[in-house]
């Protein structure tokens, strides 16, 4: 197979989004935030899971995969590395509800489901070890300091399954980009998709409970108009 063009992340935000927000109905039960008070600054931002090394990394991987300098907003702008860090350090990122007892077969195929002995938390903190240490051997520094075309054609070997990480880390790049994505279009109450920003842009009503006012048949085919609404009640 070809490798693909590193010009690949660049891709317009619209074409990498288009059918993930199916996905990404949060497969996982992430926690909420205790109070909906003003966030401090990503940059001031004390992770619960991640060490300063990871947190680098979380900022800068989420950062290419979803852009800021598009039409829309980017994981940053919407607090993604927030909503990884709060589900690595809550039951998902410790498998608390999955079936972790042996034996494990990490070589095995794919369509033989999760066959990592390691928790999803435990893939982020070993995957991210490894492909800092890949990053710093093949092109000089570790992933969050380098230029952005550097990182683009690294997440593109990582991808590819070009970064020698174990099989027991095979699922490293699938997990960050499936958190992503939940992160960019989860409900505000688990820390990403700050103010609704990913909704606003793909049009999503959010938890708006009733839409009675627009169900005139006139209205059919013309743009929904009132915005979306959180789970806690908040109107973008």
């Amino acid at each position: 197979m070809a490798p693909r063009s590193t010009r690949d992340f660049r891709a317009t935000r619209r074409r990498f989004l288009q059918g993930s927000v199916a996905g990404a109905a949060l497969s996982t039960v992430a926690r909420p935030l205790a109070a909906q008070q003003p966030p401090v600054p990503l940059e001031e931002y004390q992770a619960e899971y991640f060490d300063a090394a990871e947190w680098a990394f979380v900022m800068a991987a989420t950062a290419r995969l979803i852009p800021s300098d598009g039409d829309g907003p980017g994981a940053l702008e919407t607090r993604v590395p927030v909503f990884i860090d709060r589900e690595m350090a809550g039951e998902f990122g410790q498998a608390a509800t999955w079936y972790m007892e042996g034996p494990h077969q990490p070589d095995a195929a794919p369509l033989f489901g999760y066959q990592s002995p390691l928790t999803p938390a435990e893939v982020y903190r070993g995957g991210i070890a490894g492909f800092n240490d890949w990053c710093s051997s093949k092109h000089g520094a570790a992933f969050a300091d380098l230029d952005a075309d550097t990182q683009d054609a690294a997440l593109t070997a990582l991808e590819a399954g070009d970064v020698p990480l174990g099989p027991e880390l095979r699922d490293f790049f699938s997990l960050l980009l499936q958190n992503t994505k939940e992160g960019y279009f989860a409900d505000p109450l688990y820390g990403g998709n700050h103010g609704m920003a990913a909704w606003v842009y793909i049009g999503f009503p959010g938890a708006r409970a009733s839409f009675l006012e627009w169900t005139d048949p006139s209205k059919d085919n013309v743009p929904y108009p009132l915005g979306p609404v959180s789970i806690a009640g908040e109107r973008a």
